[in-house]
């Protein structure tokens, strides 16, 4: 859920939000990310107003209100108010009708208003508490973009996820976030991925510490989120371990009830670890294209080999033939032998 206190905090210098009334019931809560505008509610059709909605008063609303007396006014909107609507705003600058300023802060319900037009406002207002109000978790890994591709590196503490994707951004890649990685799923179903406030553009580094990508590298060498498109799992090479040779099995690894592509990098000394993840996003974008390279490759080869049983089974079928004489190469043979002693 979010406040009415957390949008005026977050968004208020940035859509220039006032509040007018109602101050005392900020932290009332909306839990769903759509937009109402009260419309008929004025006119006194209750149904279509939704508890808990954020109500947005535009000139139509504002129009209707002029038109009734103070006391008429001061009964639609108090109609209203008793559906435990979250709060009201105002768009496009307009000044609010002095019933709606009055019945607001006597029945506790936030009033505000911005200059932003009606439709300027909910089209802002849905994008945040979507992503506010979206599912969310914390994740122990690395994630970086590489050639375009969000690439979310875990695997166990000390293995080198930090190394390798500093390794990439020396190679001109970008960190998203080292070490703790925030997650949300949005209502189109993708992973977006985020570094915490407080570490943002941080990277531990063994040996090193603590150092400032961005400071290091420049502000092109990080990114404040990232779609997650491929998972990459780092784990100890063991030659107990049957490895995917051919990779022709995709694995998928689920983050927040959305399944990702995943590729297991096994780790050992000499391995260029960032050659191997910037070959596995080039591998992902190609997949993405419809050009499994695996798969290609493998279905040559069931080809190949279909063909040339097909030619010993032909071979098979066919009559021995019965030698008369000797053959076309001794003839010729005997020829020359002939010539070079005469």
């Amino acid at each position: 859920m979010v406040t009415i206190r957390q949008l005026i905090e977050a968004r208020g210098a940035a859509w220039n939000l006032r509040l007018l009334a109602g101050e005392s019931a900020l932290e009332n809560a909306s839990s769903v990310p759509r937009i109402q505008k009260p419309g008929l509610a004025f006119a006194g059709y209750l149904p279509q107003i939704h508890p808990d909605r954020i109500q947005v008063v535009g000139n139509t609303e504002l129009g209707y209100l002029r038109t009734l007396q103070p006391a008429e006014a001061r009964h639609a909107v108090e109609r209203v108010c008793q559906q435990r609507i979250a709060c009201l705003v105002i768009t496009n600058g307009a000044e609010p009708p002095s019933p709606l300023v009055e019945v607001t802060a006597a029945r506790g319900v936030p009033l505000l208003a911005t200059p932003l037009s009606t439709s300027e406002l909910i089209r802002n207002l849905t994008t945040w508490l979507e992503e506010r109000l979206a599912p969310h978790g914390l994740l122990h890994g690395v994630l970086v973009e590489v050639h375009g591709v969000g690439v979310l590196l875990f695997g166990k503490s000390g293995i080198g996820k930090s190394e390798a994707a500093l390794d990439l951004v020396s190679r001109g890649h970008r960190l998203v976030a080292d070490d703790v990685v925030e997650v949300r799923r949005t209502a189109a179903g993708r992973i977006v991925g985020c570094g915490a406030e407080l570490i943002r553009h941080h990277m531990e580094i063994r040996g090193l510490g603590i150092i400032n990508v961005q400071d290091l590298f420049g502000i092109l060498a990080t990114l404040r989120e990232k779609e997650v498109q491929l998972v990459g799992e780092m784990i100890e090479w063991s030659a107990d371990d049957v490895a995917d040779r051919l990779g022709l099995e995709d694995e998928t690894h689920v983050i927040l009830d959305v399944s990702l592509p995943m590729v297991r990098i096994p780790i050992r000394p000499g391995r260029s670890v960032a050659t191997i993840i910037e070959v596995a996003a080039r591998n992902h974008v190609l997949k993405g294209l419809g050009h499994h390279t695996a798969r290609e490759f493998a279905a040559k080869l069931d080809d190949e080999i279909a063909r040339r049983r097909g030619i010993l089974m032909v071979s098979d079928r066919k009559p021995a033939a019965v030698a008369t004489g000797p053959g076309p190469g001794v003839t010729r043979t005997r020829r020359r032998s002939d010539e070079r002693t005469r």
